[in-house]
């Protein structure tokens, strides 16, 4: 499976419409990717709170068809980052807002939704702002040669839960995917949960964060993939904007499963 991580680096001065013009045409050129991954919210930005309900959409919105579009152009299933959604009616918080993913096929059909579960910010930022998911989110995506591969869905802070990924690998995921716009303060604790989800799922792990500076706080970019067995088998270095290339090798998760069953073992 083909996958691009599109690391993306930006600042406050951008303006959104830019960006999502920018990323669009950025999308289309990844011809020949199975999958394209975006971070999260990487229009409205993450840390811009009070840009938060001005740029909110509905799921119907400009950006959800400029992103259906791209994964069109590019003829690749595309897991487009998140957005701020805005809800048709307030949720049990009474907030109208939501840190909402969207997967869109190669025809541009929307696959799959996801509302992040765990928001961050202490009673601040997401909590304060926005509703909270409630599902969780697995399903099959095409990984080449007519095969598919069980894919999980989370959100950046959703990576410090772990019983939100052991859920999606008792629905038989394989593959897990994370998009963030996780800050440089923290992006030691960003790789060593990734490899952490990794190991005690037995999956792939694919992980896409921000780079750049937004509402004051430098984001850690460091986005890798990393395996079934713990190996990081692609990696951004840095925090600058780049595109990683990585071939996934999902027969090698299902052998290491088998060879190695401690799943099999638990008891709790």
């Amino acid at each position: 499976m083909r996958i691009a991580l599109v690391q993306l680096a930006y600042g406050d001065d951008e303006p959104f419409a830019a960006r999502v013009d920018r990323v669009a045409a950025l999308v289309a050129g990844q011809a020949g990717y199975d999958l394209v991954v975006l971070p999260e919210l990487w229009a409205p930005t993450g840390f811009g709170y009070r840009r938060w309900d001005g740029d909110a959409q509905p799921l119907d919105g400009a950006w959800a068809r400029a992103m259906a579009d791209a994964a069109r152009a590019a003829g690749a299933t595309l897991h487009a980052g998140s957005f701020v959604e805005r809800l048709p009616e307030p949720g049990p918080d009474g907030h109208t807002l939501a840190n909402t993913s969207l997967v869109f096929a190669a025809d541009g059909a929307l696959l799959a939704t996801y509302r992040k579960i765990h928001r961050f910010g202490f009673g601040a930022g997401e909590p304060r702002l926005m509703e909270a998911g409630e599902d969780v989110v697995v399903l099959d995506l095409p990984a080449g040669d007519d095969t598919t591969v069980r894919t999980g869905l989370s959100t950046c802070y959703d990576l410090r839960f772990p019983e939100l990924y052991r859920r999606q690998q008792e629905a038989g995921a394989e593959l897990l995917l994370v998009p963030a716009a996780w800050p440089a303060a923290r992006v030691g604790h960003w790789t060593l949960l990734g490899r952490a989800r990794a190991v005690e799922n037995q999956a792939v792990l694919v992980q896409v964060n921000t780079g750049g500076t937004h509402a004051r706080t430098p984001m850690g970019g460091r986005s890798q993939v990393v395996t079934a067995a713990g190996e990081v088998v692609a990696e951004a270095a840095h925090a600058d904007e780049a595109v990683l290339s990585v071939d996934v090798d999902l027969a090698a998760t299902t052998a290491y499963r088998e060879a190695f069953p401690v799943l099999a073992d638990r008891r709790l």
